[in-house]
């Protein structure tokens, strides 16, 4: 078994994928945390875009967090893609449609003010009503079996339980799926230690760094 080490931030959403993968694989890991606004040298000489996760397999370096879930499906069981190629293929299709949901999130969580705040929230509101169309019963997307897309939606609904108690939007409203699924993704083991406990807190001291109106609307209610 190779030495593994997942270098992250706090916060990152894509660090959070690749920490409940490693989770899952239930393998050992080591996970060293840096300061974006102060990469250290070492960081930089390794990491060819600047930015977290990376993940070192002994001495060689992976970075981007879907190439990082990759190896480690092909290398570690138990499998979190599917092995049906069809199946496998709209679940990679969903895993980008996540990512293009983090991408309205980020909006969201950086507005001014309220109109461009609520214009986010209606984004995604119909991309959440979208994947409340898709979803079985559950627990997961794939049903019994926890998978890749959970990984990539579980920082997704993490952020939210974060963001909600200041200013719920109403964008799980009437998508009991999506909220069934929500719910169980934030209790399972492997995305409840994806994070630090502290996390929401972090996430309001970062978002009132960025100017984001949320932290002023926290201490308002």
């Amino acid at each position: 078994m190779p030495r593994l080490e997942l270098v992250s931030h706090h916060l990152c959403p894509y660090v959070q994928r690749a920490a409940i993968a490693l989770a899952e694989k239930g393998v050992p890991f080591e996970r060293t945390n840096i300061d974006l606004t102060s990469k250290p040298d070492w960081f930089v000489a390794i990491s060819p875009l600047g930015k977290v996760p990376l993940l070192r397999v002994d001495d060689e370096v992976i970075f981007e967090s879907s190439v990082i879930c990759e190896y480690l499906d092909e290398t570690l069981a138990p499998r979190l893609h599917p092995e049906d190629a069809l199946t496998r293929a709209k679940e990679r299709a969903f895993m980008e449609f996540g990512s293009a949901i983090l991408g309205d999130l980020w909006g969201y969580q950086m507005a001014r003010d309220d109109a461009a705040f609520l214009a986010k929230a209606k984004d995604i509101d119909a991309k959440l009503q979208r994947v409340e169309s898709t979803l079985g019963e559950g627990p997961w997307f794939r049903g019994a079996s926890f998978g890749f897309v959970d990984a990539v939606f579980a920082p997704i609904f993490r952020i939210f339980a974060a963001l909600d108690p200041i200013r719920d939007t109403g964008v799980f409203r009437d998508k009991p799926r999506v909220s069934a699924w929500r719910a169980a993704l934030l209790a399972r083991p492997s995305v409840v230690g994806a994070v630090q406990a502290d996390f929401s807190e972090r996430l309001m001291v970062f978002l009132e760094q960025q100017g984001s109106f949320l932290p002023k609307l926290a201490k308002a209610s």
